[in-house]
């Protein structure tokens, strides 16, 4: 043992992890530990961002480009859906950051980003017009 945490992360965490079984802690490297554990919660909360992030597009487009409707889209939003209920039943403290002003103004900040990338149009607006509630809901679709 004794890899060293920048030179394969890999195979330090298979060390790590027998060190814990083992209880071998005087053997420990805790502060990467920490980071790593802090790192696990941070992606939960990046994937969460990224698929509210991909929601709220196709939201604002089959909102705003009603004559492009598409299959795709219906399948896109109740893909994003199904994994933000996914991602709330396996990790339920996520929940807060879907009512965090902070990370939602974000989110749709970004979702207006790429609606615009997407469709040349520039009137979204600035504001979300839906609660997460209605974004959540299966039966919502902006009309």
């Amino acid at each position: 043992m004794g890899t060293a945490y920048e030179t394969d992360v890999i195979a330090w965490a298979n060390e790590q992890a027998a060190l814990l079984r083992t209880g071998n802690w005087a053997a420990l490297d805790i502060e990467h530990i920490a980071d790593e554990i802090e790192d696990v919660g941070k992606s939960e909360q990046r994937e969460l961002a990224s698929r509210m992030v991909v929601l709220l597009a196709h939201l604002l487009k089959w909102r705003f480009q009603s004559a492009r409707r598409s299959t795709s889209w219906q399948r896109t939003i109740k893909e994003q859906r199904r994994g933000i209920a996914i991602r709330l039943k396996k990790t339920p403290s996520l929940k807060a950051s879907l009512y965090d002003p902070e990370w939602f103004n974000e989110a749709w900040a970004d979702a207006v980003t790429q609606a615009v990338d997407e469709t040349g149009l520039e009137l979204f607006p600035e504001d979300c017009p839906w609660t997460v509630e209605q974004i959540l809901s299966p039966e919502f679709y902006p009309d």
